[in-house]
């Protein structure tokens, strides 16, 4: 794209290759070294190579012409003042592109829905309004957020997905949690009574799906990119609330109604399943916290068996059927969690 527009710029103004071919290459230096974009210095240490590689293509072109004018002594000595004025216009307009890029990058990304690693980095910030509620309200939640984020980071890296990206959806999966936090066992204390049991497993399930809906609100309020609703919405999937499930068809055997049976399907997420592999990679991690956090004498093994198990119920489950993991990434992620946990 800024090879076509550098030609079409070059066109309109009807200049030549003196013109264009340093600008492409201040556009060649910020194409190629802003892969990633995690902190505005970057931006700024980009314009200045970019400057520099536009001063040094005007030199280049402008003594090639002199050479080629060398017969003409008005020519050359003209020729050394243009040169040293327009590489230093040059340079300072890469200088300038930068600065004028980083002013305007967050609306940019805020009206093209696109997230760069830099604004990634400041939803990691524990000070961020909504992390800091969430540790205040719920720190059972937090602290299981931060353990699901190291994981899922590395998880990321280890398939070649987007490691930040995954540490960040982590940090952000479980925020609807903020609604009814003492609902949830992560944020309950010890010897408290379970306030579940005072419920029926209908309303407690109600409570529990709700929290998806709850954090895709508060995302909302809390002006959080769209990437990062999608882990709020997925990190479930359609999996089914077991516990609940089978507390529901355990009440309907003791209240001695054999006839009606309890469905699974509604006590199931309402999803969507996980549209990308890192959305995959959070619905993996989250569960597999859970699990071996419950664990009560964590040994090597039970930790192993216990990844397994749950990775091998969400595969046969069909929640990995709508993104692009393969069996093979999983079995990466499987290893690497294990090593992690």
């Amino acid at each position: 794209i800024a090879v076509l527009h550098g030609l079409l710029v070059t066109l309109t103004l009807g200049m030549g290759l003196d013109f264009y071919l340093p600008m492409m290459t201040g556009a060649a230096v910020f194409c190629f070294g802003l892969r990633e974009i995690r902190t505005r210095g970057k931006l700024i240490e980009m314009g200045f190579l970019a400057g520099v590689g536009i001063f040094v293509a005007v030199w280049a072109l402008g003594l090639a012409r002199m050479i080629g004018s060398v017969w003409n002594p008005w020519i050359v000595a003209a020729g050394w003042k243009v040169l040293w004025v327009e590489s230093r216009w040059g340079a300072a307009g890469g200088i300038f592109v930068s600065m004028l890029m980083s002013a305007i990058l967050p609306p940019v990304e805020r009206v093209f829905k696109i997230t760069t690693a830099m604004t990634l980095l400041e939803l990691c910030d524990a000070n961020r309004p909504l992390l800091r509620r969430l540790q205040q309200e719920a720190p059972g939640t937090f602290n299981h957020s931060l353990t699901v984020g190291i994981m899922a980071e590395a998880a990321g890296n280890a398939i070649g997905a987007n490691g930040l990206l995954c540490r960040v959806g982590a940090y952000y999966h479980d925020v609807g949690k903020l609604s009814k936090p003492q609902y949830f066992i992560e944020n309950q204390t010890g010897g408290a009574p379970n306030r579940h049991e005072k419920l029926s497993p209908a309303m407690s399930l109600l409570i529990i799906v709700g929290h998806v809906k709850d954090g895709i609100e508060l995302a909302r309020e809390y002006g959080l990119p769209w990437v990062v609703h999608q882990f709020i919405a997925q990190h479930h999937g359609t999996t089914l609330v077991e516990y609940f499930f089978h507390a529901a068809k355990k009440r309907k055997e003791q209240e001695g109604d054999h006839i009606a049976e309890v469905s699974e399907t509604e006590f199931r997420y309402p999803g969507p399943k996980p549209q990308t592999r890192e959305a995959a990679i959070i619905m993996i991690c989250d569960v597999c916290e859970s699990v071996v956090r419950s664990i009560e004498e964590p040994t090597a093994g039970r930790i192993e068996a216990a990844v397994h198990t749950m990775i091998t119920m969400r595969l046969m489950d069909g929640q990995f059927n709508e993104c692009d993991l393969t069996l093979k990434q999983l079995s990466i992620i499987e290893e690497k969690l294990i090593r992690t946990l």
